[in-house]
């Protein structure tokens, strides 16, 4: 019987692996985890979040998958784990992939005045919504955050736009989308790219993953259909 692959998913900000639940590997070679987010301890560096995350990781040379600021988790963690295979979707490789306002907000410090407690709020952006594209958002909004705690929040949003990181780690494997309203496709270097994919595309376009995530895992590229 032939040995399963142990693949694990990190969300990204706020959200709850929920947004894996349409991903479907198959069964006969990979077993998949879902990881969730802890609430940071006040002051908590990025280094010691990503180690504290390793206490969920149970088996060894697994695949790690982050989405988005789960991507950059899921990078930290990599540091202290021999894996086969870590990928990150819809996310960034290093500090010069960041989209300006972000690197703008981080050096003057404007991320501080984004209203983190409005999140609180979230089950009635769906309820007070205009327009059907608004409705849409609001209700995927309502569906996979699952974290509106203040402190959290303060906290990945620093971290996500002050993210340290000179050189690449030359292991990952990044896919991204051409799409992409948060992390825009212009500032991306050497990533698989998805036609038509936005920033959830992990959650809109999971048909695509469900068809070419294997072949990334095994080959490390997108293999061409002839």
């Amino acid at each position: 019987m032939q040995k399963r692959t142990h693949v694990y998913f990190m969300p990204g900000m706020a959200a709850a692996p929920t947004i894996f639940e349409n991903l479907i590997l198959p069964a006969e070679k990979y077993e998949t985890h879902l990881l969730e987010w802890v609430i940071p301890e006040t002051d908590e560096s990025l280094e010691d979040y990503s180690k504290r995350m390793l206490q969920f990781i149970k088996h060894e040379n697994i695949v790690l998958i982050g989405v988005s600021f789960g991507g950059v988790i899921v990078q930290e963690m990599a540091k202290f784990l021999d894996l086969q295979r870590l990928i990150i979707i819809s996310s960034v490789k290093c500090t010069h992939e960041l989209p300006p306002r972000m690197k703008f907000a981080a050096r003057t410090g404007l991320f501080r005045i984004v209203p983190t407690s409005l999140a609180n709020y979230v089950d009635h952006f769906e309820k007070y919504a205009i327009g059907p594209f608004l409705k849409k958002r609001a209700k995927l909004y309502k569906q996979y955050i699952s974290i509106t705690d203040k402190q959290y929040l303060d906290w990945s949003i620093k971290q996500m736009v002050s993210w340290k990181c000179e050189k690449p780690d030359e292991k990952v494997i990044h896919i991204h989308g051409d799409q992409d309203e948060v992390f825009p496709v212009k500032n991306i270097d050497n990533a698989i790219i998805v036609k038509d994919g936005t920033h959830i595309m992990v959650v809109n376009r999971f048909r695509w993953f469900n068809e070419n995530l294997p072949g990334i895992i095994e080959t490390g590229k997108l293999i061409k259909r002839t």
